[in-house]
């Protein structure tokens, strides 16, 4: 099962690496936080390490370790503005639930 970025997002993310100067695409994971337990990570990634997963869609690369992918498959990454506030929204079929806030989740 694939990760994607819709086209929004991959434009969203092509800016900034361009603004940025280098990488090579963005890292997704997940990380244990929260009231439900897990929450998202995103950072600019600058190499793929041998064990991660690969995923190339609008242009963009997404780079996963095995460990989140397990959290993440079939995710589909979106970029998108509500009021004053903007920022990226995981699109994941493995949520269970979500805590108040929004900040975590769990599968």
């Amino acid at each position: 099962m694939s990760i994607t970025i819709t086209e929004k997002a991959a434009k969203h993310v092509n800016d900034h690496l361009v603004s940025r100067g280098t990488g090579i695409g963005l890292r997704l994971g997940v990380k244990t936080t929260g009231c439900s337990g897990l929450a998202y990570v995103i950072e600019f990634a600058d190499k793929v390490e041998s064990d991660d997963k690969v995923f190339e869609d609008n242009g963009i690369k997404l780079i996963i370790s095995p460990k989140s992918y397990t959290y993440l498959k079939g995710t589909e990454l979106d970029f998108g503005k509500e009021g004053l506030n903007e920022g990226f929204k995981f699109n994941n079929p493995n949520v269970k639930d979500k805590c108040g806030c929004g900040e975590s989740f769990n599968v």
